[in-house]
């Protein structure tokens, strides 16, 4: 019994087109699974509709081989979304403890506490967490319920680089224990190191869905990089065959290619293959690769 199962779902919202296409997906227990996609890929209603938020316009949506709507009652999900969802007024102890008598079978609050690393603010009011604190309340309040599926929208938006380690290393720890989790973000370096799956999705549909580096083989793209011998000037090199990006990074011209070796001939035919490097592709240029986004997330 799969956790997740999602059969050709689609749904549209009102006055426009379909935001998610014919999605068929399914994630097994202990997966720690990482949605991407551009702006307006269908991420977010993908999240909506495996919280029950939604309804399928087609096909069918389950959570653990039932309908979604009874998973959710029985705490067997958690959410952590972007922004809001944090009630005023309220210390971070207070509200911990009000969600931890509404679960059958919470963790303890202090333990919800350490794991969203939030030691020495317990006492504090919402109000006067600063938004990368208010973050991490967010998931200290989807995580105390000890759901099997935690899902989260852009989790580490906001946090600080020390923050987002100690994110991912509690990330890590509870889906040891057994438990799916899965994240849609815009930090695709994070989902390269955390993930044991990336679903791409690009105007609604499922266009790639392995682990980071099958993924990473579908595309040709490879990244050719030398010595910068121009001192910041331009010298042509968005004109090279199969050059589809440009940039220079620590004394060295990368480029972006969708066929290295006329790249590297180009580059030797011009006087500019000084200390060569060629690599696969990224995630990052798998992704734009497939989304046809080469300007960016």
């Amino acid at each position: 019994m799969s956790t997740v199962e999602l059969d050709r779902v689609s749904y549209a919202y009102r006055g426009g087109g379909l935001a998610v296409r014919d999605v068929s997906l399914r994630i097994e227990a202990g997966e720690v699974v990482a949605m991407l996609g551009p702006n307006g890929a269908g991420k977010s209603t993908t999240l909506l509709l495996l919280l029950g938020m939604l309804p399928p316009r087609t096909g069918t949506a389950k959570l653990f081989g039932g309908p979604v709507a009874r998973a959710v009652a029985d705490g067997r999900v958690g959410a952590m979304p972007q922004a809001g969802g944090v009630p005023p007024r309220s210390s971070v102890r207070d509200l911990l403890e009000f969600l931890h008598a509404v679960y059958p079978r919470p963790m303890p609050v202090a333990e919800a506490i350490a794991l969203a690393d939030l030691d020495g603010l317990a006492g504090r009011t919402v109000e006067r967490l600063s938004g990368g604190q208010q973050q991490r309340l967010r998931f200290a309040m989807a995580v105390i319920g000890r759901p099997d599926l935690l899902i989260l929208d852009e989790p580490t938006a906001a946090l600080d680089v020390q923050s987002r380690r100690a994110f991912w290393a509690a990330i890590r720890g509870y889906a040891a224990q057994g438990r799916t989790v899965l994240f849609s973000t815009h930090y695709l370096e994070e989902a390269d190191d955390n993930a044991d799956r990336i679903v791409v999705l690009d105007r609604g549909r499922v266009i790639a869905d392995g682990t980071a580096t099958s993924v990473k083989r579908m595309v040709t793209v490879r990244t050719v990089s030398v010595a910068d011998q121009e001192s910041g000037q331009d010298g042509g090199f968005e004109r090279l065959p199969g050059v589809v990006a440009v940039a220079r990074r620590d004394g060295r011209v990368v480029l972006t290619t969708t066929d290295s070796d006329a790249t590297v001939l180009a580059l030797a035919a011009a006087g500019l293959l000084r200390d060569l490097e060629v690599v696969g592709a990224g995630l990052e240029d798998a992704f734009l690769t497939l989304t046809g986004n080469l300007s960016g997330v």
